[in-house]
This record gives C-alpha cells, structure tokens and sequence, in this order.
C-alpha cells in the first residue's frame, strides 16, 4: 500500500542504480579488466547489454565511467529535471552507483518528488520475465512496465509543474 504512492518514473530511475553482475556473462565484446568510458561505448547502447531500459536515463549526458567491479559514475551536462507520466525526477550533475546485468544498487544522484518531498530512488531491478522494472526508495519498491523506458528521456532546467503531478496511486 505504502509503495503505491510511488510512480512508474521513480521506480525506472531507480533501476538504472542497484544490482550486481558478473561481467564475464554479459556480452563477450566489452573488455572488463579496463574501465569503459563514454570513448569506449554509447551509454545508450551500453545499458540494454546489461538488461536495463536506456530511457533511466536523460539526454544530457556528458560522460560517463564503469570499472570492471560495476562502479559508474555518469556525469550530465547540467543538474535537470524529468517528468515521466504523474512523477517529477531530479538528476543531479553526478550520478554514480554499481552496475550489474538486470540492476542498479547503492544509487545516488536521482530524487522523485512526491508530495512536497524529494525521495532518493536508492536501486533499480528489472524483471525481464514479467517486463517490469522494480524501483526501490529505501524500504519501499514499485514496478513498472519496462516499456516506459524505451524512449530517452529530454531534460528540462527548471522544474515544471502540472495540476496532476500529485496522483492517489
């Protein structure tokens, strides 16, 4: 009941920050043992290969990192902000966590407002079975369907907002 208070967007967010994976299982022609940069690989066309929606993440990407652990850091052009159906997201300049096939953990740098508080989306799980991707805000999680993600978000400067932002889940 308390989680349904969370929308679809949050939850997507969420996902591109929580897991762990075993490198070697994901795709035969990424080279683990050396860091991937934004040089190395289109983070757009990185994160399917690791079983996560490239829409978690917006379009101002300026660069990004991944050790062979599955530490990132993704830096953005600017902080923004993304509004996905009835949930306004916050991406600050620096988004980091660990990466790993199907999950995001230990996120930071990503904050969902319900109400009149800014909650930070903390992991991410997709479940490819069921097509739905399970965001987490501390204790609490949502599912969403994975088909929310396919398109990359566009980031706006300035928050924006609308009548139905605040919605009974």
């Amino acid at each position: 009941m308390a989680a349904s208070i969370f929308s679809l967007p949050l939850l997507f967010l969420t996902l591109f920050f929580q897991t762990h994976l075993s490198f070697s299982s994901i795709d035969p022609t990424i080279d683990h043992s050396r860091p991937l940069s934004s040089s190395t690989s289109d983070l757009y066309d990185l994160l399917p290969k690791y079983g996560l929606p490239k829409g978690i993440v917006p379009d101002n990407v300026k660069s990004y990192t991944l050790s062979s652990n599955g530490d990132f850091t993704v830096e953005l052009e600017s902080t923004c902000y993304v509004h996905f159906d009835d949930q306004l997201v916050y991406y600050e300049k620096n988004i980091k966590g660990k990466l790993s096939y199907g999950a995001v953990r230990d996120a930071s740098g990503i904050q969902a407002k319900k109400l009149f508080l800014w909650l930070p989306v903390t992991g991410i799980e997709v479940d490819e079975s069921s097509g739905m991707v399970e965001f987490f805000v501390g204790a609490l999680s949502k599912k969403l369907p994975a088909k929310e993600f396919e398109e990359i978000p566009v980031c706006k400067s300035k928050a924006f907002f609308r009548a139905d932002l605040v919605s009974s889940m």
